[in-house]
This record gives C-alpha cells, sequence and structure tokens, in this order.
C-alpha cells in the first residue's frame, strides 16, 4: 500500500468513527502535540489533551447517515505528508453539510499521526 492510500485510509477509518458519535477514531491518530481549528471554535486548541477534552462535549452528539470525501491529495516531504479535502457529510437523506479538511500528518517510527487539523465550512456564494 502506498503511503498516500494509507494516509486516506487512516483519514477514512477516522471519519467513520466520527460520523457515527465516536470521537476515538481522531484521538487514536492524533499527536501529543496537535493542533487543532474548528469552525466552531474561535481559537486554536493545542495539544492531546485539551483536544480529548473537547471531543468529551461531542461523543454520542454527532450523527451522519453517509459522508463522501473528494478529490483527496496527499503531498509528502520527507515524514511530514498533508492531505487535504473536500467532506460532505449527510446529516438527513436531503440535508448535507460541505466542507474543506486539512491534516498534517507526521510520520514517526512507522506510524502516521496528526499534528495539525483544519475544518472549514464551504459557504455558497
Amino acid at each position: 500500500m502506498s503511503e498516500e492510500h494509507e494516509i486516506i485510509e487512516i483519514e477514512r477509518n477516522a471519519l467513520k468513527r466520527w460520523c457515527a458519535g465516536d470521537p476515538s477514531g481522531f484521538l487514536e491518530i492524533s499527536a501529543h502535540d496537535v493542533v487543532y481549528f474548528d469552525p466552531f471554535l474561535p481559537e486554536r486548541l493545542d495539544g492531546w489533551d485539551t483536544l480529548n477534552a473537547y471531543y468529551k462535549h461531542l461523543r454520542g452528539k454527532v450523527s451522519v447517515l453517509r459522508f463522501e470525501i473528494i478529490n483527496p491529495k496527499v503531498q509528502q516531504i520527507g515524514n511530514i505528508a498533508i492531505l487535504t479535502y473536500n467532506f460532505i457529510s449527510w446529516v438527513t437523506d436531503k440535508k448535507s453539510i460541505h466542507w474543506n479538511c486539512t491534516e498534517v500528518f507526521r510520520q514517526t517510527d512507522s506510524v502516521w499521526k496528526i499534528i495539525q487539523t483544519h475544518w472549514s465550512l464551504i459557504h455558497a456564494v
């Protein structure tokens, strides 16, 4: 499996859990020094412990019927890989939310962990 495919699959598996209300998939693939931007927060979250505390409030509250990762791209430089993609989550059969996502992964001892996450909503123009 190519590293590009591996990173996309790591993300997809975490998203499956997230969409079922379980943020632990993302916690498991986040480094201790992760930083996190969320469109619903006024500032960046710093560190795994802070992210874990934030996710505790979301546990069981996210429910997505289905999702799609659109046009994923991985750019790799050494032990750093940047994954960007568009994301659509369907909260009902007719209502979807469109997102942009950027994840920066660092490979340590052959394990890819997220060190930076940035989610933003796509607004119609």
